[in-house]
């Protein structure tokens, strides 16, 4: 197997292009877990805003 010497300075770039990578990636989840989280809640508030006016519209 063919052995790959890299240089310090181009492993410091391979390192910084790695955490970049693994900071995009770790902002894209947590982007993804309060969109899955809020997306339903404001659904249902919604509903029951909206409810809760036809109710007051017809009732009250």
């Amino acid at each position: 197997m063919k052995e790959i010497d890299m240089t310090n300075a181009e492993q410091s770039l391979a390192d910084d292009k790695m955490r970049a990578e693994i900071a995009k990636l770790l902002a894209k989840t947590k982007q993804i877990g309060v969109s899955t989280f809020l997306a339903p809640f404001l659904a249902a508030a919604g509903l029951m805003g909206a409810t809760a006016a036809l109710v007051k519209i017809f009732l009250g």
